[in-house]
């Protein structure tokens, strides 16, 4: 298993230079044919149709640019690259979702099905990407694992009617499951509302947030869950209660370790511990918490881009607690 250690040496005022150096970034950057780490309503983009076909939305108040999902992809390149020297990064794989259509002022009369390509104008509202540094890897069971680095954006968080003001972001370090591109991502290594008016102030957030990841501790977790199991029993009684959970009154909700899966992707869940070729059910009905976790992670990619990376973490959270209750003869209420 290869040590994973964060050049820890990088001064940060560096990051005030990201933006100025996009055009070299701009070289190093292709892109992925594995976007298969989420589905949903999304498709695949690529970053030469973010940066030359899309618009780039503004704040109409003052007519402010938005940080645009191409610069946002390219400060997290350039942060990576510097954070991680000497390694090579992967392809960012990019999925889109809620295109917002318009046209050019020329075409304002013209009926939507005679409309030239010129003539369209197109952005994304919700933005994700994902992108590995291969070589830094290790095993859980069978499946290999890579240091995976991404974020989200979501113009629909954004007041757009309104002055500039900080812009919201999601970004993450975590691990990719190389078997079925399911993420694993910890909350120590995800940034649910990072705001930033400039790339400087983005990168300087995406580098603090890869600063702050216990990378050892993660693995750590991950390696452990293959060595716990749930019998069929506790598998049908942990559905039961996640099915409970979401109709449950506010107060009893408290003292429960959250869940932020849907009904569709607890179904989900019960169809792949049957079905799902790297993850169902041993012969006598156990399943490992490694299998259910990455059951859970597999139902999660159909989640919309802006919860997809929260169900991430949750997913992770409700895993350990439930390897811990089990290994440690604890009291869970999902299970007991």
């Amino acid at each position: 298993m290869e040590v994973i250690t964060v050049n820890k040496n990088l001064p940060v005022e560096r990051l005030a230079n990201a933006a100025n150096d996009a055009k070299s970034a701009k070289s190093k950057v292709h892109f992925s044919s594995n976007t298969h780490f989420i589905h949903s309503n999304t498709i695949e983009a690529s970053y030469e149709h973010l940066e030359k076909d899309c618009i780039i939305p503004v704040f109409s108040k003052d007519n402010e640019c938005t940080i645009s999902h191409v610069e946002f992809i390219e400060t997290a390149y350039e942060v990576a690259e510097h954070m991680f020297m000497g390694e090579s990064l992967s392809y960012p794989a990019v999925r889109v979702s809620h295109p917002i259509k318009g046209r050019i002022p020329a075409a304002v009369s013209k009926p939507a099905n005679q409309l030239l390509e010129h003539e369209k104008t197109i952005y994304y509202e919700r933005m994700a990407f994902v992108m590995e540094i291969p070589n830094l890897k290790f095993r859980v069971g069978t499946n290999d694992l890579a240091l995976t680095i991404g974020g989200v954006r979501a113009y629909n968080q954004e007041n757009l009617y309104n002055r500039k003001s900080e812009e919201k972001f999601k970004v993450f370090i975590g691990f990719q499951n190389k078997v079925c591109c399911n993420l694993c991502i910890s909350t120590d290594g995800f940034k649910s509302e990072l705001k930033a008016r400039t790339s400087q102030e983005l990168g300087t957030g995406i580098f603090d947030m890869i600063k702050a990841f216990k990378a050892e501790k993660f693995m750590e977790t991950l390696i452990k869950m293959p060595q716990t199991n749930i019998s069929e029993a506790q598998f049908a009684q942990l559905i039961g209660r996640m099915r409970m959970y979401s109709l449950m009154p506010a107060q009893m909700k408290e003292d429960i370790p959250k869940l932020l899966l849907t009904d569709n992707q607890i179904s989900t869940v019960v169809r792949d511990y049957y079905a799902d070729p790297n993850f169902k059910r041993n012969e006598d009905g156990s399943l490992s918490i490694w299998n259910l976790y990455n059951l859970l992670t597999e139902s999660n990619k159909s989640s919309y881009i802006d919860t997809f990376l929260d169900r991430s973490v949750n997913a992770l959270s409700l895993a350990s607690h439930l390897s811990d209750a089990i290994s440690n003869n604890q009291y869970s209420w999902y299970l007991n």
